[in-house]
């Protein structure tokens, strides 16, 4: 097993382990999850002696092979087969030895190797993880300097998981995968025969791939069982048992105390106060747990709203240089579609985005837009497009220059910054920071659609759930394009499959896709692909769409309403409780005590009853997805 005893590693002044001790079982595959700049990636670095700890031990099977994805891209002329196939460096080794040896001993031992290592299937192996992560036959036999960055670094991925090592370490592996890919992993690590530590953001991967979560947080680690869901509720319920001894043994120590301070200094019970008083030694204080700053993202309401459809295409096509990429587009969009792209990359998603935000235009056919259409639009590679060395509010007054200071601290408060943050060089933004800058910027101007093309990429597990309840809270439309199915689920209530230069309705969830990828014909090999319009007339499909949408509408407005209601309730418990654990209040009236003690009683009462009403709406919301 993967043995972490009394771990400590500092950084500067910064101490990120502290004495931090786990038991990672052989063959499991474990999730390692923790608040960004917690030291995740650095826990990972020790593990492999990247890194060197200043206390503590780690300890691993002599045996075992560790493998960890890398930071870098590879590069070179190397046919991508032969790259995945060179990462094995004792098998290529053995096979370049094998063409030489002479003493028959030593063959013997070579082939013997070999055979254990199923050398004759290296080159099916190799070529099946490749196809997995999207690379087809043809694809595979070019070169490596022909792809971009985030290609290539598919490339590192599948050259990783070709090797097979006993302790596979992931850090962040679904970053540079699209869709289809992020679910062909999810299906390889679940029969991974090895040891998996998975660094990742993704809760759909950490529920499905996890049976365990390793969790970092104040510089110490925790061993929980099952996947995320199951640790989230798990630790909520510590956390909740903690508080209460905390407050229950911060409430005895104050009555000790004000014992042993009427008392000590009286001789008929000066040795009664002298035992109070070693009994508070002994007492080991319950720390407070606090929490970091909340996420928060709040999509301003399009004012007014529009009439639909906000788009209209008819027998369109879009592309670059001439080139079609999509062609033959006849569709709409309303303005309370939540619409989601899937399909392998490559085939059109973005192009599609780009279009309808206004960043390409149509090559032939006709895009009708709202005259009064606001567009937010959101891409990754917008972080480039930052001044590094402005700051949020410099960022958003350019945007928005008639506004004054108040409203634009106002919209950056919508997304999590604070006076100081607000005020911090985009260049010192963490990545999450610098996305959360490029919501704020793209809602601006209050858009009536939301185009979203890979918005969870530096997001964390907290950060993705206040986004997808920002999106469902909003009242306008929305297409979003997510390697995070979690992210789909919860969002989308409408498919369209890009693939062949069409565009077509997907009749079906996440898992239908997800069955059809693995199980169904090769999506890709469709020669002809329907645009995305239901049997039966045009005004019976926006009849029927109409309605649909007519009846999700409240839901979802419900759902986000009990949210908003939940959030505060859990504020006013939160608050309470410090009020009841401050020595102070006990030496005051008992019965503002009692009054306490039966409003935090009531509150948490609601908070139950709430917390029952969300899991209501949630289910009445996936039942009339449906």
């Amino acid at each position: 097993m993967l043995q972490i005893e009394n771990l400590t590693f500092r950084i500067g002044p910064r101490v990120l382990l502290d004495g931090a001790s786990a038991a990672v079982p052989a063959g499991h595959r474990v999730g390692l999850v923790g608040r960004n700049g917690t030291g995740k990636t650095t826990l990972l670095k020790l593990i492999t002696g990247g890194l060197e700890a200043d206390d503590g031990s780690i300890s691993i099977p002599p045996r075992w092979r560790l493998g960890m994805t890398r930071q870098e891209a590879p590069e070179g002329k190397a046919r991508l087969i032969d790259s995945v196939l060179a990462a094995d460096a004792e098998l290529s080794s053995l096979q370049a030895e094998a063409e030489t040896a002479q003493d028959p001993d030593r063959i013997a031992h070579i082939h013997e190797r070999l055979a254990a290592k199923h050398a004759y299937s290296a080159p099916a192996r190799a070529a099946k993880i490749l196809s997995g992560l999207g690379f087809d036959d043809e694809v595979q036999k070019r070169k490596l300097d022909e792809f971009s960055g985030g290609w290539r670094m598919r490339v590192m991925l599948a050259s990783l998981l070709f090797t097979q090592p006993e302790l596979l370490l992931l850090d962040e592996p679904t970053n540079h995968l699209d869709l289809e890919a992020a679910l062909w992993l999810e299906d390889y690590l679940r029969k991974y025969d090895g040891t998996v530590l998975i660094v990742s953001h993704d809760r759909g991967l950490l529920n499905r791939v996890a049976q365990q979560i390793l969790h970092l947080e104040n510089t110490k680690l925790t061993l929980y069982q099952g996947g995320y869901d199951r640790f989230e509720a798990t630790r909520r319920a510590r956390l909740e048992q903690n508080e209460r001894a905390r407050v229950k043994q911060d409430a005895q120590r104050a009555h000790i105390q004000k014992f042993v301070d009427r008392f000590r200094y009286k001789a008929t019970k000066a040795r009664q106060a002298q035992s109070r008083l070693k009994m508070l030694e002994r007492m080991e204080p319950i720390p407070e747990h606090t929490e970091g700053p909340s996420i928060t993202f709040d999509f301003p309401d399009p004012d007014p709203p529009l009439s639909p459809p906000l788009f209209s295409l008819q027998n369109a096509s879009v592309g670059y240089d001439g080139k079609e990429v999509l062609k033959r587009l006849s569709l709409r969009l309303d303005d309370d579609d939540r619409i989601a792209l899937i399909g392998a990359n490559g085939n059109g998603k973005s192009t599609l985005i780009r279009l309808l935000a206004g960043r390409l235009e149509t090559m032939s056919g006709t895009l009708t837009a709202s005259p009064k259409l606001r567009v937010g639009y959101f891409a990754q590679h917008q972080t480039d497009e930052l001044d590094l060395n402005s700051t949020p509010v410099i960022e958003l007054s350019r945007r928005r220059p008639n506004d004054n200071d108040e409203r634009l601290r106002s919209q950056l408060g919508r997304f999590g910054f604070s006076q100081q943050r607000a005020d911090t060089k985009v260049a010192n933004l963490s990545g999450g920071e610098k996305a959360r800058l490029l919501f704020a910027l793209m809602t601006c101007d209050a858009p009536h659609i939301l185009l979203l093309d890979e918005p969870t990429n530096h997001l964390d597990v907290d950060s993705r759930q206040a986004l997808i309840q920002a999106i469902n809270g909003f009242a306008g439309a929305v297409v979003i394009v997510s390697h995070d199915p979690h992210m789909l689920e919860l969002t989308a209530d409408r498919f369209w499959l890009v693939a062949d230069g069409r565009v077509a309705t997907f009749d079906g969830d996440m898992e239908a896709y997800r069955a059809l990828l693995f199980d169904g014909p090769a999506i890709n090999s469709r020669k002809e692909t329907e645009p995305p319009r239901p049997t039966g007339g045009k005004r019976e499909q926006r009849r029927l769409a109409a309605e649909k949408r007519q009846a999700l509408m409240p839901l979802q407005k419900q759902l986000a309403r009990i949210e908003k209601n939940m959030a505060k309730l859990q504020e006013e418990k939160t608050e309470l409780e410090k009020r009841m654990a401050d020595p102070a209040l006990y030496d005051g009236e008992a019965d503002a005590v009692v009054a306490l003690q039966k409003e935090l009683g009531w509150v948490s009462q609601q908070l139950a009853e709430v917390e029952e009403a969300w899991l209501a709406a949630q289910g009445d919301l996936e039942a009339a997805r449906r």
